[in-house]
């Protein structure tokens, strides 16, 4: 069932939201060479405290952290570590959920360490891109498909993979709510979008083959084939008008 959020459940997502974003930023100044995902990690999770804030990442089916951050061929569920150090080239995706008074926002950033290859600026660009236009298509009256649709020419017209076997969710008191967003679909199908409902939009795209892997730590998983991988993620709230973007600062 699709929850349709009310005024309160809203300004609390809003919440939530905001702050996150307000973190991601400050994160900046600490996401580079020489610094551990661990660090990185512990950094988060002190700032959504400071908010009030609950790291939903932790604990979740028995997850140790407040963030995943995964590195170029990491696609989703990068486990941070101290043995895992920033080097310039590397490409670094974070995703962080947070509740705040029992409701949740999630975003995913990247970040690029140092000088990157053109290939990773092509697919971050790509990923960023798609989310961006599905995120136009959240309106009242749109099929939850369209959404999929276009993501996945916007990937494929590029020569990039869609991920198929996780996808972007409803979000609100629970991180994964009704419904499932696939990142690849054929428009006009699912359910049509109303105003109220909260939806975390995410693209996960690979370099070449959409085949991943998980490895043996449950959580960090791959591509397959070795190939650089993108995820970029914001939630928003499906309005009669222009959708909000909860997790973005205006």
């Amino acid at each position: 069932m699709i929850v349709i959020k009310n005024k309160s459940a809203i300004d609390k997502m809003r919440a939530a939201g905001h702050n996150l974003a307000i973190i991601m930023q400050d994160v900046k100044a600490i996401v580079k060479e020489g610094v551990t995902t661990l660090e990185i990690d512990s950094f988060i999770e002190d700032k959504i405290r400071k908010f009030e804030m609950i790291p939903e990442c932790k604990g979740y089916a028995g997850y140790k952290y407040a963030t995943c951050i995964s590195l170029n061929d990491t696609v989703i569920h990068g486990v941070p570590s101290n043995k895992i150090v920033l080097k310039s080239g590397d490409f670094v995706k974070i995703d962080v959920v947070a509740s705040y008074k029992g409701y949740c926002a999630d975003l995913t950033r990247f970040f690029f360490i140092g000088t990157v290859t053109p290939e990773i600026k092509h697919i971050a660009q790509t990923a960023q891109f798609a989310l961006d236009s599905a995120i136009k298509l959240a309106v009242e009256g749109t099929h939850l498909s369209d959404i999929s649709s276009c993501i996945q020419e916007i990937v494929e017209k590029e020569g990039f993979g869609v991920v198929r076997k996780f996808a972007g969710h409803g979000i609100g008191r629970n991180l994964h709510e009704d419904p499932e967003i696939p990142n690849f679909g054929k428009p006009g199908l699912g359910p049509v979008l109303r105003s109220g409902m909260t939806l975390a939009i995410e693209p996960m795209i690979t370099q070449r083959s959409f085949d991943i892997k998980v490895m043996d730590d449950g959580w960090t998983t791959k591509t397959v084939d070795g190939g650089i991988a993108a995820h970029v993620e914001d939630t928003i709230l499906v309005t009669t008008g222009s959708p909000e973007i909860l997790t973005r600062l205006s």
